[in-house]
This record gives C-alpha cells, sequence and structure tokens, in this order.
C-alpha cells in the first residue's frame, strides 16, 4: 500500500527533482548555461551543475524549480513587456501532464521528484492500479496507475514513461502519467468559469473529487488536480486489497 514507502530526504520543499525531457528553459543573453552531462535520468534535489558564464551568475544553491525560474526571469527580462507578468498577482504555476485525453497541471509543491519508470515489482493481492513497488535509493516506493484508479483503463508503458513521486502522510508514492508537458503557467484572466467547468470532460468521474479549478490556455483545457487531495483520499492510500 503507499503508506508503506518511506519518505525520501530531500532539503527542497518547494518543488522536484526534473528528469531530462522536462522542457528546455532558453539560455539567458548572459551566457549562463545549464551542463546537460549533469541531468541525465532523474537530477538530484541539490540542482543540476550550471557553466558559468563570463558576464552571469546563477546561485547554484537554488533548488532545481527555483534555476528554472531565475533562467526563465532572465531570458524574458530582454523582452519587452514581459518580465512584470512573471510575479504579476493571479499567477499560477505548476506541472503540467496529461492523463488519457486530458491536460492536467499539479503545483510544484505537491511533486517531489519526476523520473523515469523505475523497474516495479508487484505485490500479490493488491489493487489493479497498484502496479507494486520500486526500490528507489534504499526505499520502497509503491508505484500507481493514477489512469487506471481515475478512469478504470489500464496506462500503456511506454519508452520514456515518467512517474511523479508525490507527498503523502507515512511515505511518498509514484504515479503514472502518459505524457510531461512541463511547466505551466496560467492566469486568472484563463480561468474557466465553475459552471463550465462542472459540464465539462474535466470534472467528469472520479476526477470531479480532485479538480475544482481550470484553465483555457489557447485551445485547450487544463484542470488543476490536487495531488494533495489524492494522496489523503482512504482508497487510494488503501492500496492492497
Amino acid at each position: 500500500m503507499p503508506e508503506v514507502g518511506k519518505r525520501h530526504k530531500s532539503n527542497n520543499a518547494r518543488g522536484p527533482a526534473i528528469a531530462p525531457k522536462f522542457p528546455e528553459i532558453a539560455a539567458p543573453a548572459d551566457g549562463v548555461l545549464v551542463d546537460e552531462a549533469a541531468v541525465e535520468g532523474s537530477v538530484a534535489i541539490d540542482g543540476p551543475a550550471i557553466a558559468h558564464g563570463t558576464r552571469g551568475r546563477v546561485d547554484t544553491s537554488l533548488a532545481p524549480f527555483e534555476l528554472l525560474i531565475e533562467y526563465e526571469q532572465r531570458s524574458l527580462a530582454h523582452v519587452v513587456g514581459l518580465p512584470e507578468q512573471l510575479d504579476a498577482p493571479g499567477l499560477w504555476r505548476g506541472v503540467g501532464f496529461r492523463i488519457g485525453h486530458k491536460r492536467l497541471a499539479s503545483g510544484f509543491d505537491e511533486v517531489v521528484e519526476i523520473m523515469p519508470m523505475p523497474q516495479v515489482t508487484p505485490v500479490p493481492g493488491a489493487q489493479p492500479w497498484m502496479l507494486g513497488v520500486a526500490n528507489i535509493r534504499g526505499n520502497l516506493l509503491p508505484i500507481v496507475d493514477l489512469k487506471q484508479f481515475l478512469e478504470g483503463e489500464r496506462t500503456v508503458l511506454h519508452e520514456g514513461q515518467r512517474v511523479l513521486v508525490v507527498r503523502q502522510p507515512g511515505g511518498d508514492v509514484a504515479v503514472t502519467i502518459d505524457e510531461l508537458y512541463g511547466q505551466r503557467s496560467f492566469n486568472d484572466e484563463q480561468q474557466i468559469p465553475v459552471d463550465v467547468l462542472s459540464e465539462s470532460a474535466l470534472a467528469e468521474g472520479r476526477y470531479a473529487h480532485f479538480v475544482d479549478r481550470a484553465y483555457r490556455l489557447a485551445e485547450d483545457a487544463w484542470g488543476i488536480f490536487s495531488l494533495e487531495r489524492l494522496a489523503r483520499t482512504p482508497e487510494f492510500r488503501q492500496a492492497a486489497a
């Protein structure tokens, strides 16, 4: 069951480590670059190595998501009209991903780590959506098929499969996703009215318990999925039959 997993020790309480396919942030004009060789697999919580330019410096003590934001701020600082939008009131930021046909996003503070699908050992007698457990750095981490839990349809695993490691009482748990989009930002003007959301596919079935607001970006609707609420759901926590 998910609570059997031991909590990962981390100095980063604000955001997860970044997997290598996380969308790339444009390098700022002052020559600060990310060392790509340091981001193979799942990057340590302490953050990626940085190659310093001659004119710019980045504080390597920052957590990975803080580094991403700093890169974004530096690169957009040279675009007229954009810097003030980064800290605009009503701006929401998180990790974007897809489950089935639904585009979702969860807050940085809800995700401990983003990592490749680990080798899983099945657990006898577990629920169908409980894929098993994985040994991650000496800790047993339960792996849950999130799509099967929400929709009853099993995720088709593929090369490059990613999982989100989520905090829950008693220990972390990993959930599968169909596709990782990386960082997503929304503002209040893009928010979908509650009455419209309640009639949409983003709030159908079990999704209604975890998606209570959504945003429209271009042609796509994005539901804000509460991983924290998921981790506290009794049925989710009681994974073993």
